[in-house]
């Protein structure tokens, strides 16, 4: 059986805790985000510097600066088939883009399951490095975010500026 560990680092969104096994990364969560698993499932505090937390937090730091657009980890990401498809989804939307469940929806060919891609994004465990946040509702709003409205649109936000894009329009304010 694999050993799993935990770090918690200080981010722009708050406080973010790595979960790792086996040298993959299997979470990143924030403080009270929805969802969040029972923190004895997280192990023991690991070293930060051990991998995958030395690169995962290396990377962060590159993506709240604005200087890291995609992230390369190793991830080993625990769910059905299906939420497995949409968080693979997820990672193809670019940085400082949005879509919107139906699309996703669409793209795993899948049009009528808009609600259940919704429910498998809320179920994200590596929120961040596999973009949730940047799912949106069907009229561009901000819609359901496991790590609330205020984070997505930090992060959201942060992805236009570093993009050059300004703000995603229909999203300020």
């Amino acid at each position: 059986m694999t050993t799993t560990t935990h770090v918690t680092i200080g981010s722009p969104v708050g406080p973010l805790t790595l979960v790792a096994a086996g040298g993959a990364l299997t979470g990143l969560y924030m403080e009270a985000q929805r969802h969040l698993p029972d923190q004895a499932r997280f192990g023991p505090a690991g070293d930060p510097a051990s991998a995958p937390f030395g690169a995962a937090i290396e990377q962060l730091a590159r993506y709240f600066t604005g200087q890291l657009t995609a992230f390369d980890l190793p991830l080993e990401l625990a769910g059905t088939p299906f939420q497995r498809r949409v968080w693979c989804a997820l990672r193809d939307i670019p940085y400082g883009r949005t879509a919107t469940y139906g699309e996703l929806a669409a793209e795993l060919g899948q049009p009528a399951a808009s609600r259940a891609v919704g429910l498998a994004n809320g179920r994200n465990p590596v929120s961040i490095v596999v973009p949730c946040h940047r799912v949106v509702g069907s009229n561009g709003s901000l819609t359901g975010y496991g790590g609330g409205i205020d984070r997505k649109r930090f992060l959201l936000d942060l992805e236009q500026r570093a993009a050059g894009q300004g703000e995603l329009p229909g999203l300020a304010g």
